[in-house]
């Protein structure tokens, strides 16, 4: 059974958000380590939200109860009372809704900017550090990357290509009222991170020319290369020089000691955990724009029609290849069993070419059925289509709970 765990920007403060995303990364193996009963987890933790996804144990009893007590403990030993606040706010999911859930946030459909198109991204990164972690389990897999489908067709089929929706386009809608002239406005970019590219094409998009970008890491060479800009070598000269300052980093916090107070100065911080320090908002001269005050001014515009459908539309397809997975194993197992057989029977013959053409006649004789069962299940009549492979070919397919692992015997 899949649960999840989400806080967000709708209901908790993000204070406590950037304080739980400093823990997440440990999360996963935490969790698989102190649990018998999880079998795989993918964190995602992003500028407005915190998510857990489990897998777990559908046998156990209260499976999701117990998942939603191990998430908290974990964030209990790593960051003390946030965790009750997320006792008393965050939402908790589980089986089908989790994968509706998953595919909503992948295409947008939960950001605070609605639709933005990053977060697709920032979901699949998070399946790869589980991955690299060795803690995710195939039904996460299967998921996660289910939900990458889901947000491109979206996007292809809700009129959202082209839209340009992200923070970064907020925060510069926001501070445009500030600026005169961006071609004549020089900017720093602290990061060369998912948002950095975005940024850019933000910065462009309304005539910037002076856009510098800085690297803790020592990509700027080659990121300012790529994308037409210059690198800055030195943060504080590149802060005392820029008009506007947008940080979107995990390698460096911008404090009071890296901003001179000699003039405006615009600080947008995009980061979670934040990249600027809260106390530089009380130089002189500083106006700062950070993930909250995005968020108190991000509209909530009419997506492209049928968004919220499509991915309907694809968690049930991904709900039903799901159920209807053991029973197509199941034929396929029994069909592969009485072509072993016939093999075996002609190996003496040592002719490669008819052991070919019979396994392709097993998938030819599979496709049929499986194209059935899938219909089957997303008819809500998988049921009917297990006990007619049992009528015709004396196949009983076992599973160990529907929406959970899935066990098939020929």
């Amino acid at each position: 059974m899949l649960f999840c765990l989400t806080a967000n920007h709708r209901n908790t403060d993000f204070e406590v958000l950037e304080r739980i995303s400093q823990a997440a990364d440990a999360a996963g193996p935490d969790l698989l380590a102190a649990h018998d009963f999880v079998r795989g987890a993918v964190v995602l933790s992003t500028c407005n939200r915190f998510e857990a996804y489990l897998e777990v144990d559908e046998p156990v009893t209260g499976a999701a109860a117990l998942a939603h007590e191990a998430v908290l403990e974990f964030l209990e030993e790593r960051v003390g009372a946030d965790a009750e606040v997320l006792r008393r706010s965050a939402v908790t999911l589980s089986g089908d809704d989790v994968v509706r859930h998953l595919f909503a946030v992948s295409s947008g459909l939960e950001s605070m900017v609605l639709g933005e198109e990053e977060i697709s991204g920032q979901v699949q990164r998070a399946l790869r550090s589980a991955r690299e972690a060795g803690v995710t389990s195939p039904l996460l897999e299967q998921a996660f990357q289910r939900a990458a489908h889901a947000s491109r067709e979206v996007r292809a089929r809700a009129n959202l290509v082209g839209e340009g929706r992200s923070l970064a386009r907020l925060a510069l809608d926001l501070v445009a009222s500030r600026i005169t002239d961006w071609s004549d406005t020089a900017v720093l970019l602290v990061g060369t991170g998912s948002y950095a590219a975005t940024t850019i094409a933000a910065l462009q998009a309304r005539g910037a020319t002076d856009v510098r970008v800085y690297s803790a890491t020592g990509r700027a060479q080659k990121f300012a290369a790529k994308y037409g800009v210059r690198a800055e070598r030195d943060l504080r000269r590149g802060i005392r020089e820029a008009d506007v300052v947008i940080t979107c980093t995990a390698r460096y916090t911008v404090t009071v000691d890296d901003v001179p107070s000699d003039r405006d100065r615009i600080i947008v911080d995009l980061g979670l955990p934040r990249n600027v320090d809260s106390a530089v908002a009380d130089i002189d001269g500083v106006t700062l724009v950070d993930l909250e005050l995005l968020g108190k001014h991000a509209s909530v515009p009419e997506l492209g029609h049928g968004a919220h459908e499509v991915v309907g539309s694809a968690a049930a397809s991904f709900t039903a290849q799901r159920d209807a997975a053991a029973a197509i194993v199941a034929v396929r197992s029994h069909i592969q069993a009485a072509l072993g057989a016939e093999i075996d029977r002609l190996r003496g013959d040592d002719d490669r070419r008819t052991e070919a053409a019979l396994r392709h006649l097993a998938g030819v004789l599979s496709h049929t059925p499986s194209v059935r069962a899938r219909e089957a299940a997303a008819e809500g009549r998988l049921d009917e289509f297990e006990r007619a492979i049992e009528l015709v070919f004396g196949i009983r397919v076992e599973r160990e709970e529907r929406g959970g692992g899935l066990r098939a015997i020929g």
